[in-house]
């Protein structure tokens, strides 16, 4: 009788190994699906919570303009400068390569002025430039979002005389 009670206590001991090694299976698949999940999550958000480097700030040499684009367009609809004045654009693309109308990248272009600055996904470039007349000139991203047609991928940089 004693074996039988030993093999049943064998089997007993192996059963409760065997749930346990069920539950740490099942702890192991949720926290690594809810990692996955979380890592998305921010992936993909990480461009609405961007800090807002926009606006219009003046260095020594420069006029510089921060401007954010998006799928929702620029986040500055005007920009205001002087005749002569050196300004530097810097865009930001706040869209990742997994956009599927302009793949994430961004242009900032003036036709008169001859500026034509594209921002990859998720990155920052720059562009300096002189206006030499005054005017109002229409500045537009064409490579996403309706292009020239959409009114948010538009806005006026105004150079006063």
């Amino acid at each position: 009788m004693s074996s039988s009670l030993a093999r049943k206590r064998a089997q007993a001991r192996q059963e409760k190994r065997a749930q346990r090694n069920k539950q740490i299976l099942r702890f192991t698949a949720f926290t690594t699906i809810v990692a996955v999940v979380i890592i998305a999550v921010v992936y993909f958000l990480a461009p609405v919570f961007a800090s807002k480097e926009s606006g219009i700030t003046q260095d020594a040499n420069a006029k510089i303009v921060n401007v954010q684009a998006a799928m929702d367009g620029f986040d500055l609809q005007e920009i205001r400068v002087k005749v002569g004045e050196t300004v530097k654009v810097n865009l930001r693309s706040l869209d990742n390569e997994h956009h599927t109308d302009g793949g994430g990248k961004h242009q900032f272009a003036i036709d008169e002025l001859k500026v034509n600055l594209v921002a990859q996904p998720l990155s920052v470039n720059s562009a300096t430039f002189t206006p030499t007349q005054p005017g109002t000139f229409t500045y537009y991203c064409d490579i996403c979002c309706g292009g020239k047609a959409n009114p948010t991928m538009n806005g006026k940089l105004i150079v006063e005389g």
